[in-house]
């Protein structure tokens, strides 16, 4: 299927107008002896791979494209009709406006089907003077019209067919009538809009540097992808000074200039940077010297407590482990602790008599609860029960 010729020139009004990107191409497919009684059959539009005409003609493109991956496109748009795709005669179609001939209708196609190993096939409905020509034999072929990519030869859109005796295109299935479902399906395609939307993902793969086959989902996966690399970039850009995002060539220089910086900054300032080493050495020292000044508070508070009372001497060292632990938690036992007046200037400077008991006859237990109570050893030796 070629650009049409000077002889066989197409009206602008022929047929829907496409893009420039998107050029019409024609060609047979032969047609088998038809059954009585059958009106549906089944022709096929394309075979199941690469194809070029028998003919000869110039080709703008090496091969017409097809594979299942397309066919599977140009069967969504064929179904995105509202109108069935005509089958006439001889493509009267394409030339009624230069020759004023009507144009009438063999059949209508009502679905197509990709038949792997095969190719696309088309279900049609004859109507009763095409299907009687089939039958006694005067139509041999079928020829598809359908648009393809001038670039790449991918098949875009089935966009009618004819009955023939030109076959244009060798070792294709001929034609065969066969009792078929009724699809009952409604078809029209937007030319222009398709059009549009494949030239718009052409630019895209090329953009992108994407495989010709990638589909219009791959496409704007691949797109949805770049945003989060656009977006540490602009991030980047920012980070380093550059104003404009799309100046690549700042964002780089931006970038070098940092490596290089970092390459070059040999040792850290020493009026600003402190070695690791000097650092723990410090904290050592420092906590060193902060021990030494608790143990020093620690035993001024126990020394203080033991000298007015609030502590006895049995209790020393169990202040003194309380303030290395919690000097708050002392300080805080010492404010409520009463002085035990009986202890200081005793004649056992508050320590218990060699017999176990003071001169109150308390035995050290029991002085220890009067300075926690706060109870003086006088009145508590006072409530003791006499022993007889």
């Amino acid at each position: 299927m070629t650009k049409p010729s000077a002889a066989s020139k197409t009206s602008p009004g022929a047929i829907r107008s496409l893009a420039a990107a998107v050029a019409l191409a024609a060609c047979a497919f032969s047609v088998p002896v038809l059954a009585d009684g059958s009106s549906v059959i089944d022709i096929q539009l394309t075979p199941a791979s690469d194809f070029t005409p028998s003919d000869g003609r110039e080709m703008d493109v090496p091969a017409w494209r097809i594979n299942q991956a397309i066919a599977t496109r140009v069967i969504e748009r064929f179904n995105a009709r509202a109108n069935p795709a005509v089958v006439d005669y001889e493509h009267q179609t394409l030339h009624k406006e230069t020759n004023g001939q009507p144009a009438p209708a063999a059949a209508w196609m009502r679905a197509l089907q990709w038949r792997e190993g095969s190719g696309l096939w088309a279900t049609v409905e004859l109507t009763a003077r095409a299907a009687e020509l089939i039958r006694t034999g005067e139509y041999r072929f079928v020829s598809p019209v359908f648009a393809y990519h001038p670039q790449t030869g991918e098949v875009l859109s089935i966009e009618m067919a004819a009955l023939t005796n030109h076959a244009a295109i060798d070792g294709m299935e001929p034609l065969a009538l066969r009792a078929a479902a009724s699809f009952g399906y409604a078809f029209q395609s937007d030319d222009n809009q398709d059009t549009t939307m494949n030239k718009l993902l052409a630019a895209l793969i090329a953009a992108l540097g994407l495989d010709a086959n990638t589909t219009e989902d791959q496409a704007v996966a691949a797109c949805a992808a770049l945003k989060p690399q656009l977006d540490t970039l602009q991030k980047i850009g920012k980070e380093v000074g550059a104003e404009e995002i799309g100046d690549g060539a700042a964002v780089l220089a931006a970038c070098t200039a940092l490596k290089t910086k970092a390459a070059t900054s040999g040792d850290p300032d020493p009026s600003k940077y402190v070695a690791v080493g000097v650092v723990e050495e410090l904290k050592g020292q420092i906590a060193a010297l902060t021990a030494k000044q608790t143990d020093r508070e620690v035993g001024e508070l126990v020394e203080s407590g033991l000298a007015d009372g609030r502590l006895l001497p049995a209790q020393k060292d169990w202040a003194t482990d309380l303030g290395k632990k919690d000097i708050a938690a002392l300080s805080a036992y010492l404010k409520t602790a009463q002085p035990i007046a009986g202890l200081r200037g005793s004649q056992t400077g508050g320590n218990p008599p060699a017999g176990g008991v003071d001169e109150n006859g308390l035995t050290q237990a029991e002085l220890a609860v009067c300075s926690a109570t706060g109870i003086a050893p006088k009145d508590f030796a006072a409530q003791k029960p006499k022993t007889a």
